[in-house]
């Protein structure tokens, strides 16, 4: 690939990037969403973040765990109860990880 198709290839990139994530910016007037859709915008956060924890909980190499000896998934389970039983976010990540590493220290997991 010479020099010119790379910077075409960027330059396209660049306007594409542009167009996509100003596009809402670009107009004077606000755009009304649907109620539906700022309803289900509420859950995106939350969705995104399941997304990204729930395989690193329950899959290791590409597949799901098969064992019950994961410390991963129990951490998870004691953490997630701490947090609806007190709300709080840094004892959530302590209470997590309390568990984790004592079954995988203490009970070698």
């Amino acid at each position: 690939m010479n020099d010119t198709l790379v910077w075409l290839a960027i330059a396209g990139l660049t306007a594409v990037t542009v167009l996509t994530r100003g596009f809402f910016l670009i107009s004077d007037k606000p755009w009304p969403l649907p109620a539906w859709a700022r309803e289900a915008l509420k859950f995106a956060p939350l969705a995104a973040l399941v997304a990204v924890i729930a395989p690193e909980v329950l899959m290791t190499q590409g597949e799901l765990i098969t064992t019950w000896r994961d410390p991963r998934w129990p951490a998870v389970l004691v953490a997630s109860l701490y947090y609806f039983w007190r709300r709080g976010i840094l004892g959530t990540m302590v209470v997590g990880m309390a568990v984790l590493l004592t079954l995988r220290l203490g009970l070698g997991w």
